[in-house]
């Protein structure tokens, strides 16, 4: 038929129909009888002497055909979504189909975190959300940098691993409030924004104002809860107690990107409000990262808005200037920040400094030794070490072979690669050298392997940490840096002699690792459920060592032997072992458990020895007294 296309009807033709209002009705006269009306289907079949008419005229479709069912609109939704186009359709409507994923989502998840707890939070809960997606970020990273070897794409892994956490309900403190955020403490370090957004620090992942309204007296308005100054906009931070915070919008005022004036509205109307009502607002500062390219940022505690103005920026557009001044009585943190940097740079000398390099040269960042507690000069003489040597009854007997990888480093998922292959197929670093998961043993790839320039030699690389020995109230020496820690960053290894535990005197020897003792578990890998993993399996988190290892760093050591004990440690014993010489060594690496603020001391658990009966209660009991004064301390170790 001329015009028509299977079930499709040209309705561009145009039939020379005139307008009901132009045709002259026709009545019956008296004498004739009123025709019958008549009702027919759309289609068919109709009475002798009708024609079906315009647009249900088509090919498909004639005088004998049966009435069709009408389908209700309702029934044409797809519950998923998934609508395709039937074969052979000619319909121009574009229909959008969403992606297939490539994983199957977890719908079965349960975070573990109840209603009232994901609403108000607590110190607990707060560092166990932030190890949660920290742990996922490190696994999402990983995979992130295997696509990258291959696609040379590397997506941001902190994005996906918060938005799932938000999406999971790994979160806390959801109810927007001024002031103090439980369990959220000032000196408190984040590496990436997502992570203030899940413990309610701070809800804007990319604003640097957030906000809150409240009922005022005739209506409602806004005041603001946090800021975060993080260097992009001109703002005056050399004050630790003051903060010149500029305001949002017009573009980028530092960058020289602002193209207009600033608004008297959203965040910038809030910090106005603030200093009207006098309304305390929390304050995150942000600095770069010494080893990294990124940010880290510290909550520097409650600030009040004392000063509010306008003045032109750097392009003559008119920018706000809000003046913050630090509540009195809070615990330094931006403040203990900025007097590191003064201390690398030399001006002025740390106080209570007694040697600027315990190790004479032998790191390659010196490592200070500070005491301003008595008129300790020091600890015992001892031969600084970065190596572990071995006895010969100690060294394994079994052959080890190292990679032989041409390239100058191994690529992520190179089944080929003797050692990737040995840590199961992953790299057990990410790109920047945090360790993704605690495993039974960590391969790396050894000094005699062809790859250089590989990234799988962490703990070969020495310190990268600027740290301090300084002397603590009741604990003799301790170990701290000055930099600010990421979870999963590498700090030392345990140097010194590997003897045969029955040559070691545990009772007179305060330097000896000792992997034979029993240590308190503790999960600190990705939730396989949570990362949408849930076919594969779940790793042990233990050590396994192929025989006992106790090293004493009483005569020869490094800066792990300063290593206090903690019941609630920061910081956790990793074994790792690589070749030499045709021979596999085994190493005791030292790892963050998380996020550790700068001058905070670092302590690992010493473990207790095997355990014959409980003491107490409790069936981890050591030879020594424990004062670490950690709220879940044991009593004792060793």
């Amino acid at each position: 038929m001329e015009g028509s296309y299977g079930r499709y009807t040209d309705k561009t033709k145009v039939y020379d129909i005139k307008p009901l209002r132009t045709l002259k009705p026709v009545f019956p006269n008296g004498n004739q009888a009123p025709p019958p009306f008549v009702c027919s289907p759309p289609f068919g079949p109709f009475p002798p002497g009708f024609s079906p008419f315009y647009p249900f005229t088509s090919s498909d479709h004639n005088n004998n055909s049966q009435p069709s069912l009408v389908t209700p609109l309702r029934s044409f939704r797809s519950p998923n979504n998934n609508v395709e186009e039937p074969q052979g359709c000619c319909s121009t409507v574009k229909r959008k189909i969403p992606k297939k994923r490539t994983q199957a989502e977890n719908v079965n998840f349960e975070s573990g975190i109840t209603v009232a707890e994901r609403e108000y939070g607590n110190r607990k809960l707060v560092v166990s959300v932030l190890m949660r997606y920290e742990a996922l970020r490190r696994r999402f990273s990983q995979l992130e940098d295997a696509r990258e070897a291959v696609s040379g794409i590397n997506k941001r892994a902190d994005l996906k691993a918060g938005s799932t956490c938000m999406s999971r309900g790994v979160r806390t403190n959801t109810k927007k409030r001024p002031g103090v955020v439980p369990g959220v403490e000032i000196g408190d370090v984040f590496f990436f924004r997502f992570e203030m957004c899940l413990v309610g620090l701070h809800s804007p992942s990319m604003a640097g104002i957030d906000y809150l309204v409240v009922k005022g007296e005739t209506e409602e308005e806004t005041i603001a809860t946090s800021i975060v100054s993080s260097g992009y906009y001109d703002n005056d931070e050399g004050d630790p107690e003051v903060l010149v915070y500029t305001g949002q919008g017009g573009g980028n005022a530092d960058k020289e990107k602002q193209t207009s004036d600033q608004k008297l509205e959203r965040g910038n109307l809030a910090l106005e409000k603030s200093l009207v009502k006098n309304s305390p607002v929390r304050v995150i500062r942000g600095l770069k990262e010494a080893s990294q390219s990124g940010k880290v940022y510290v909550y520097d505690g409650i600030y009040e808005v004392k000063e509010s103005w306008v003045e032109k920026g750097k392009l003559g557009h008119n920018t706000f200037k809000y003046k913050l001044m630090r509540a009195p009585g809070q615990p330094p943190a931006f403040a203990t920040w900025t007097a590191t940097q003064k201390w690398k740079a030399g001006l002025p000398s740390r106080e209570g400094l007694i040697l600027t390099d315990i190790t004479s040269g032998v790191e390659s960042i010196g490592v200070s030794l500070v005491n301003e507690v008595d008129e300790d000069n020091g600890p015992a003489y001892f031969t600084y070490s970065t190596k572990v040597t071995y006895s010969e009854s100690f060294k394994l007997t079994q052959p080890s072979l190292g990679c032989d990888c041409c390239s100058s480093s191994c690529k992520p998922g190179n089944l080929n690669c003797h050692c990737i292959r040995k840590n199961g197929g992953d790299y057990p670093y990410c790109g920047n050298g945090v360790l993704v998961s605690r495993k039974p043993m960590v391969y790396e790839c050894s000094p005699s392997c062809p790859c250089s320039a590989c990234k799988n030699k962490v703990t070969q690389m020495g310190l990268k940490l600027r740290l301090e020995v300084f002397k603590t109230e009741n604990r003799g020496w301790g170990l701290r840096s000055w930099d600010p820690i990421r979870a999963g960053s590498f700090i030392c290894i345990y140097a010194g002699e590997a003897k045969e535990k029955s040559n070691v005197e545990e009772q007179t020897d305060d330097y000896v690792f000792d992997t034979t003792r029993v240590y308190t578990t503790f999960k600190w890998n990705y939730e396989h459920g949570l990362a949408d993993e849930v076919d594969s399996e779940e790793l042990s988190e233990e050590p396994e060592l192929p025989l006992p290892l106790v090293i004493s760093a009483k005569n020869v050591g490094n800066v792990a032997r300063f290593m206090n004990h903690s019941c609630s440690p920061n910081v956790f014993w990793q074994p790792v072992s690589y070749e030499s010489n045709g021979q596999l060594f085994l190493h005791v690496a030292f790892f963050a458990i998380s996020h550790i603020p700068p001058m905070t001391e670092l302590t690992y658990d010493y473990g207790v020895t095997q355990p014959s009966e409980a003491q107490n209660g409790n069936t981890l009991h050591g030879m020594k007294k424990c004062f670490c004064g950690s709220e879940y301390c044991r009593g004792s170790f060793g």
